[in-house]
């Protein structure tokens, strides 16, 4: 039973090592943009029957009501994303844009793949198209004219250029959007950027504003939406859930050894 009961307490200081180390990312990102926190779930282990519930406890056919069963700790069953909006800041930056609601930003990987964003922090290349900090493409492609001396980025993702002795403005390109019927299904690829996989399933694109897809807001990036608060709430109470389950494996030692020193 002692022996059970280590093993026990090991496995919960793992559980609570891993929860500690997703909060430590969630407070290491808290200025990043459009980072969303994690969030640890647990599942308990397997069960020990010693005398299973339902069978029969005499001739008689009396059964038994609730039975033994041993827990056997603790294990970490998902990691997952909350995306819930961040808050917008203004940066007056006129290719940063910010989206309101639901939709990742389409971005061209080197690969030839297509990963998601919802870093709205955009630049152009030596080309005049709008790109990453890392220089991969947004997809549909954008290219600002050099003759442009003003750009506008409205509501709906449409890009307006002001054009050098033109009174009308001029589109030059469209931001689309692309959604997920499960968002928190996506790869994490770091660099803010996500795939698609089975669990997310295939995205759907559209324009900014339809129907089921967010607004498009020029010169604001949205911010990461960890709570510093809550997470150093969280961390104190998983550094006493740790503590805790290191004393239950202090006490099962202390244990062995009264009865290692019995004569």
């Amino acid at each position: 039973m002692t022996i059970r009961s280590l093993d026990i307490g090991a496995t919960g200081m793992l559980a609570q090592q891993r929860n500690v180390e997703v909060i430590s990312n969630n407070l290491a990102n808290m200025n990043t943009t459009a980072y969303q926190r994690r969030r640890t779930e647990f599942h308990d282990l397997i069960y020990q029957d010693l005398r299973r519930v339902g069978t029969t406890s005499s001739d008689a056919g009396t059964v038994v009501p609730t039975g033994v069963q041993l827990g056997l700790g603790v294990k970490l069953a998902a990691v997952y994303r909350i995306h819930e909006q961040g808050n917008l800041t203004a940066t007056d930056n006129t290719f940063d844009v910010a989206i309101q609601g639901k939709g990742f930003f389409q971005i061209t990987l080197p690969t030839g793949d297509t990963a998601y964003s919802r870093d709205g922090t955009f630049q152009l290349d030596a080309n005049g198209q709008m790109v990453t900090h890392d220089g991969f493409l947004l997809q549909p492609g954008i290219t600002i004219p050099n003759t442009a001396v003003d750009v506008t980025i409205n509501d709906s993702g449409e890009v307006l250029a002001k054009i050098q002795g033109q009174v009308a403005l001029s589109n030059v390109g469209q931001i689309q959007l692309a959604t997920f019927a499960n968002d928190a299904g996506l790869q994490a690829e770091g660099d803010n950027l996500y795939t698609e996989t089975p669990a997310s399933g295939t995205p759907t694109t559209g324009n900014p504003g339809d129907t089921g897809i967010g607004s498009i807001l020029q010169g604001f990036l949205e911010t990461s939406n960890v709570n510093a608060v809550e997470e150093i709430s969280n961390l104190i109470s998983a550094q006493r859930a740790y503590e805790m389950n290191s004393k239950v494996i202090q006490t099962s030692d202390e244990m062995m050894g009264t009865l290692a020193a019995m004569r």
